[in-house]
């Protein structure tokens, strides 16, 4: 079910109030076109219901034409507002209400901002769109206070980009008590993570590098090859260094490779966010 306002009858009762209410909160309005306060009341329900967008149900329910279903939901006046989740009331109110504390009732059973961004990430990564879904799983882990179950969550994701330094980060805010099976198979991927960190190409190159800190000829070569592994920050990093020193390394390649990091991070990145104030500071 799809609909944002449905009316109730005794033919779609089961469907509206039990089995609705089992995925989201289903707000019952139980009015009577006599009813002054209930014209002033539907109005407004109308609106939050079309506002939110489908996050909870709108059942309307005429008392006049529906007295049974009336009778047995206990309604003993008119308007009458009821919260149902889990075929279950749980909250509501009589007579019409400002608009201010109708939201502030809603907001006690409707889901986060975080929450509908996780949904929306767990699908991206269903449909194997893991760019897409690291961003939201970002602003979600930030926006829920870093939330244990939506850490973890980001910290698979960023495992996946083999992105091992933000997500040892990540890891290591979870506290001992948070600290379950799911948390040590993400350590554990971590680590495994960390050892295969370097293949061959690298640890010359690194070698290289450490050897003669001024060859930048090796230096741009590492650089590309971590960026080809994902290891982005360390990229950068050296990337930055070359062009400290001239910005038109390489033909302009080395900013060029610089500035396509940061781009592939996408909007918002924390990480991309640092880098492109370091560079504007190189620049300017």
């Amino acid at each position: 079910m799809e609909e944002f306002i449905v009316d109730v009858t005794a033919q779609n009762a089961q469907q509206v109030l039990i089995e609705e209410s089992m995925k989201r909160p289903v707000v019952v309005d139980v009015w009577a076109e006599w009813c002054e306060p209930c014209k002033q009341l539907m109005p407004v329900l109308e609106k939050l219901a079309n506002e939110y967008a489908g996050q909870f149900l709108l059942a309307k329910l005429n008392a006049d034409t529906e007295q049974a279903l009336a009778g047995q939901l206990g309604v003993r006046s008119l308007p009458t507002v009821m919260v149902l989740k889990d075929g279950q009331p749980v909250d509501g109110f009589a007579g019409a209400q400002p608009e201010k504390e109708i939201r502030e009732m809603l907001d006690k059973y409707l889901p986060k901002p975080w929450d509908l961004k996780l949904q929306q990430a767990q699908q991206l990564v269903a449909d194997g769109n893991l760019d897409e879904a690291l961003p939201m799983l970002r602003q979600a882990y930030g926006e829920s206070d870093e939330r244990v179950d939506i850490a973890k969550q980001y910290a698979a994701i960023l495992l996946e980009k083999n992105r091992v330094k933000d997500a040892e980060t990540v890891l290591g805010k979870i506290l001992m008590a948070d600290q379950d099976s799911d948390y040590q198979q993400l350590m554990a991927q971590l680590e495994l993570k960390q050892q295969a960190a370097d293949s061959p190409e690298i640890k010359a190159l690194q070698e290289a590098v450490n050897a003669n800190p001024e060859d930048t000829e090796a230096a741009y070569k590492l650089a590309v090859q971590l960026t080809q592994s994902e290891r982005h920050e360390e990229a950068l990093e050296i990337l930055l260094k070359l062009l400290r020193s001239d910005m038109g390394f390489a033909d302009g390649a080395a900013k060029q490779a610089y500035l396509d990091i940061v781009k592939a991070q996408g909007a918002g990145d924390p990480l991309a966010a640092k880098y492109q104030r370091k560079l504007m500071t190189l620049m300017f």
